[in-house]
Parts: C-alpha cells; sequence; structure tokens
C-alpha cells in the first residue's frame, strides 16, 4: 500500500484528509468504490489520523506554491474531529499568506449531533466558507441514500438547522449540495437551499 496522504492537492486547492470516520454510508460515497484512492491518492488513514501540528507542517509546506483555496475534505466527516478543525483553522488565519487563500469545511452537515452541541459559532472563527452535502429533499429519501449510522437516522432535521444557522451566521458563503443521477429531485434540494439561505451546487455523480 502507497504512504497515506495527510494533504493533497486538487484544481486549485490544498485538500486535508483529517479522518476516514463518517456517520453516514452513503450510497453513492466514493471511498468505498474506489478503495480509498482519490486522484492517485491513497486516502485510508489505517486508523492514524494526523494531529494538528502534522497537518499545519504539511500544509504550510503545499503553501509555498499558491493555492486559492484550503478544504478540510478528505474521505470522511471533518466534524468528527471538531477540535482539529479548529486548531488548524486558526491557524491558518494566522499565516502570511491569508487571506489570499480562502478556508473551506465540506460537511455532512450533522457536526451538531456529532459534538452535542451547536458548532456554528466556533466554526465561524476557523473557516470562511462551508459546503454541506443535503442530496435529498425529504427525511425519507435522506436515510434512503445517506444511511445514517445509529444514533443519526432522525439527523435530517439537523442538517437543515444546519445549514440555516451557517447561512446566518456571516460565512463568505454556504452552499448545498446534491449528487445527480440518483433518486433526488435536483429541482427540489435547490429550493429547499435556497429557502434555507444558503446557495446550491449540483454534483456529478462519480462512479
Amino acid at each position: 500500500m502507497t504512504e497515506r496522504t495527510i494533504v493533497y492537492r486538487f484544481k486549485n486547492g490544498i485538500y486535508i484528509n483529517l479522518t476516514n470516520r463518517c456517520p453516514n454510508l452513503c450510497t453513492f460515497c466514493i471511498k468505498t468504490k474506489w478503495a480509498m484512492q482519490f486522484d492517485g491518492h491513497n486516502l485510508d488513514l489505517a486508523g492514524q489520523e494526523p494531529t494538528a501540528e502534522e497537518i499545519l507542517t504539511a500544509v504550510y509546506q503545499e503553501l509555498q506554491t499558491p493555492a486559492q483555496e484550503v478544504v478540510f475534505c478528505g474521505f470522511g466527516e471533518p466534524t468528527m474531529r471538531l477540535d482539529v478543525v479548529l486548531a488548524v483553522g486558526r491557524a491558518l488565519k494566522k499565516h502570511a499568506k491569508y487571506p489570499q487563500f480562502k478556508i473551506r469545511l465540506n460537511t455532512n452537515g450533522l457536526g451538531n449531533l456529532i459534538n452535542r452541541r451547536d458548532i456554528v459559532a466556533e466554526l465561524k472563527t476557523a473557516v470562511d466558507m462551508v459546503s454541506v452535502s443535503l442530496n435529498a429533499e425529504n427525511e425519507t429519501l435522506w436515510k434512503e441514500l445517506l444511511r445514517p449510522a445509529p444514533g443519526y437516522e432522525n439527523g435530517y432535521q439537523s442538517v437543515l438547522d444546519f445549514i440555516g444557522s451557517c447561512a446566518q451566521s456571516g460565512f463568505e458563503k454556504v452552499t448545498a449540495s446534491c449528487v445527480e443521477n440518483t433518486a433526488a429531485d435536483l429541482k427540489a434540494v435547490r429550493a429547499l437551499a435556497l429557502s434555507l439561505g444558503a446557495d446550491f451546487n449540483d454534483r456529478e455523480y462519480l462512479k
């Protein structure tokens, strides 16, 4: 197996592979279909989650080459390790090149349930933009497509509340997304996202 990847480049961004843990097992998730590989990178952390210090060392090295954004997005849910997201994001905001790059969190929107408290105000101190994988226009379909783990079965409303709260909290951009070519109605999900105050993004179904 190739060496685990903590930080990787994709397009104009520097991506942080923080954890492989996630309370959802989405039917369309590529981490299982692609055997934990992405764009030539091995994102299987094999249970060895990186420390904030390891992440920052790797990101600072990458920032020697310009990037438009630094993104918390690997093959797992970043808010499973909220303390590290906050530590890394706050440190990056003090970097000499900030705000030439933006800091984005890609999340499934279950962070409040995961951490058993409202985390939006804390996130506001560490990231500039939030992108939430909504993926369904109603709870029944959300459960069917995202297959939440025990304890998260009723998480759909929490996701909606999280999106709405982020949209009201002054982030530079809040986006709700939906994967194409599933049972979800893209128009309905878009309308829902806009009603919550978020932008909408339809994402390609990756095979």
